[in-house]
């Protein structure tokens, strides 16, 4: 009988050329498939929510896939989990993508077009030198910030718009560029670490790495936070900011119904 399997999942994107499979590079997808071929005893197609690019990272990416197979849904994590980290049965050693769970769907189920919004994670360090062990995992921006000019910037972004002047060239054509931003947070979780989180029911291409920058040059005082709704309204992309680094960019969490993002806002405001 064929099952419908979401999976959750995390990796490290520094070793891969992305999510998407390509031929004759290591990308995520590519490395799942082949793993879960393994596991599975016949070919696998996965379904990514989001194709990350190379060297973004993932906590809560999601992908499905459908098939006929013996090995019960709740022993894949676990079975695909010691393939990809070259371990036999350990349960302990783990690669730089590990799946978080994985749950069986209704019939039709699919993680990307059933998907109703996405929260994606920036970090960006600024005035100290990150470690040699961080450079990978955060934006290393060497002039102070000002988070205060960064949160006013914000708020202009969050509502329905036109986003094309935070789109980057290169991206699948979109029908549209309108998306809703249902929630921009900028916090300081350090003295010298500022976490940008945002959720919306979808992104264009480099779309958050590009709000990123935005918003970085507004806490270099590079732009003023009243900027942003000038930007918006012109529509054109040589007026954002640059585009941030992948390296700090993270895919923090996928939904699949709107009461998930309305739950996660008011967490926000407590």
């Amino acid at each position: 009988m064929e099952r419908t399997i979401l999976l959750t999942i995390e990796y490290d994107g520094t070793g891969f050329f992305g999510w998407q499979r390509q031929p004759g590079v290591r990308t995520v997808q590519g490395e799942l498939e082949k793993a879960l071929c393994n596991v599975c005893g016949k070919p696998v197609q996965l379904n990514g929510t989001s194709r990350t690019d190379a060297g973004v990272h993932a906590l809560g990416q999601r992908a499905s896939f459908r098939g006929d197979f013996g090995i019960p849904t709740e022993k894949i994590p676990l079975a695909v989990n010691n393939f990809l980290a070259g371990t036999l049965g350990s349960g302990y050693a783990c690669g730089d993508v590990r799946i978080i769970e994985a749950r069986e769907m209704p019939e039709g189920f699919h993680a990307r077009f059933d998907a109703k919004g996405k929260t994606y994670r920036y970090v960006i360090r600024h005035g100290t030198l990150p470690g040699v062990f961080e450079r990978n995992y955060c934006y290393h921006v060497k002039m102070p910030l000002s988070a205060e000019a960064m949160e006013k910037a914000a708020v202009q972004i969050v509502g329905t718009h036109d986003f094309a002047c935070f789109q980057a060239a290169g991206g699948t054509p979109r029908e549209t560029t309108v998306r809703t931003i249902y929630d921009l947070q900028v916090k300081r979780p350090a003295a010298d670490t500022i976490q940008i989180e945002v959720t919306g029911d979808g992104f264009l291409y480099n779309m958050v790495r590009i709000i990123t920058g935005t918003l970085v040059e507004v806490g270099q005082g590079k732009k003023s936070p009243d900027a942003i709704a000038e930007i918006l309204a012109a529509g054109d992309r040589r007026l954002a900011g640059h585009t941030a680094p992948p390296q700090g960019l993270y895919l923090e969490q996928i939904y699949y119904n709107e009461q998930q993002m309305k739950e996660r806002h008011e967490s926000w405001l407590i």
